[in-house]
């Protein structure tokens, strides 16, 4: 279900995003719930898994009324909610999320977020980056972002992960961004970041493992090159996928082409995973993703 009447920016808007069990009325009860709280939709989503049994929706509104808090509207819409077994949560117009961003060498994606963030092209706020190599802190000096070198060995592993937990938590970031953070996570740190932590990289998993992943594809003759943005998990590279990139390429690109092309899909891909999160649109569900994309 969609309906789009006078959409308004995002940042203008307040946004409801909720999931209970599939039954009757799960619309009605977001939709009369907001009508009685005298609440315009600007913008509304909904999926329901048959197979899973879940319903999702999303809602993006602006009270019509002055007296608007979101104390008294998350308490009246709970009990409402309760009724359903329905979890939600409520974003206030202007949030920018708390982030951490993580990075080895390359530094396309980084200077795209970087980019949007400093644009307001992507409502997050950036509180660190932490590397495991020194090469982009004057990036980061440049946005006055304060910069984490961290490096690390197999026997250095833990204490360096210990660190980087420490980032985080005196941070206060609420997700972690890994922009070709060219370093395997252990399975707690992945489970410590679960649903908050996503990673990017090349669409050609896992058939061309390793180093020079793009050249090996052109020795294959590939025809597609793409990027996947998903959530960390145990599973290398293998986690719930949010957004993912593609683009025809034919006997015309050399290496060095198709590297170039899959450094744009990465950027492209990566960005549009977090402004999905930031703007509440993905929920975790046995292990994949619902997206309510606009």
């Amino acid at each position: 279900m969609q309906i789009n009447k006078d959409r308004q920016a995002e940042n203008d808007s307040w946004i409801l995003a909720a999931q209970c069990p599939s039954r009757l009325g799960t619309v009605d009860v977001v939709t009369r719930f907001l009508k009685e709280q005298a609440c315009y939709i600007t913008e509304l989503h909904s999926f329901d898994d048959y197979r899973g049994g879940r319903f999702f929706i999303r809602a993006a509104f602006r009270p019509e009324l002055g007296d608007f808090t979101e104390a008294a509207f998350h308490e009246r819409f709970a009990a409402r909610a309760a009724e359903f077994d329905m979890t939600f949560e409520l974003m206030a117009p202007g949030t920018r999320l708390p982030v951490v961003i993580m990075v080895s060498k390359a530094d396309h994606c980084l200077n795209d977020l970087l980019y949007r963030y400093r644009t307001g092209q992507l409502a997050i706020d950036v509180r660190a980056i932490v590397s495991n190599h020194p090469d982009l802190e004057p990036l980061a000096a440049w946005h006055d972002i304060p910069y984490h070198h961290l490096p690390v060995t197999p026997e250095t592993k833990a204490e360096q992960e210990a660190a980087i937990r420490q980032v985080v938590h005196e941070s206060g970031a609420e997700l972690v961004i890994l922009a070709r953070y060219m370093q395997v996570l252990s399975p707690d740190l992945c489970h410590e970041f679960a649903g908050r932590a996503i990673n990017i990289h090349h669409s050609l998993l896992p058939g061309f493992k390793g180093a020079k992943p793009y050249h090996q594809a052109y020795e294959k003759g590939v025809k597609l090159v793409g990027a996947t943005a998903h959530y960390i998990n145990d599973d290398l590279d293998e986690g719930p996928i949010i957004a993912q990139g593609v683009e025809t390429v034919d006997h015309a690109h050399y290496p060095e082409d198709l590297v170039a092309r899959g450094r744009d899909i990465e950027c492209l891909t990566l960005s549009r995973a977090v402004r999905y999160h930031q703007q509440k649109r993905v929920f975790l569900h046995s292990g994949r993703t619902v997206v309510l994309s606009g």
